[in-house]
């Protein structure tokens, strides 16, 4: 798919078809996030694959979207260790960088014919308890990733964009 009709048609899809994602679009996406520019390129970020019956169970514990219906959830946060710190006031990049590299992954999925969203509303310290794995990380996004169901649409909001005009001020 051409990279602005990846744009234009990607929307928040919250109604996935009951069908598995193949292993070769998964790896393309997760190629997608590895791929990512991050700051200085130090690359201080994980994505970790929800994707066993147990795990998609307890990771929707940890938000309030019982719609998470999906057979994929990717994780992405990253570490303040490591990451660049930008000298003139010592602000850490690693939050900039995982928000890049989700991103990058939620275009990817788009790009496969797949549909997410950004779930950015769940209890980070319930999802840390859940799998500890991820505790020295600093969660950015849940994407739930799948097929859209037939009757998925984008909500209401979708379509409502400021004007460039607002957004962009040439200097």
């Amino acid at each position: 798919m051409e990279f602005y009709d990846v744009v234009r048609s990607r929307y928040s899809c919250r109604k996935f078809a009951d069908r598995q994602v193949e292993a070769d679009k998964l790896e393309r996406i997760l190629e997608a996030g590895r791929l990512a520019p991050t700051a200085k390129n130090l690359q201080p970020v994980r994505i970790w694959v929800i994707q066993s019956p147990e795990a998609l169970e307890e990771i929707k514990s940890a938000t309030p979207f019982k719609w998470i219906t999906c057979p994929i959830v990717l994780a992405v946060g990253g570490t303040k260790e490591g990451a660049f710190v930008r000298p003139s006031d010592n602000r850490n990049f690693e939050d900039v960088d995982a928000t890049i590299v989700a991103t990058h992954l939620m275009l990817a999925v788009q790009a496969e014919g797949l549909g997410s969203t950004w779930v950015g509303f769940f209890d980070e310290p319930k999802v840390k308890e859940l799998f500890p794995e991820m505790k020295n990380y600093d969660l950015v996004a849940l994407l739930p990733i799948g097929y859209p169901a037939d009757d998925a649409q984008p909500s209401e909001r979708h379509a409502l964009r400021k004007a460039q005009s607002q957004l962009v001020k040439h200097l």
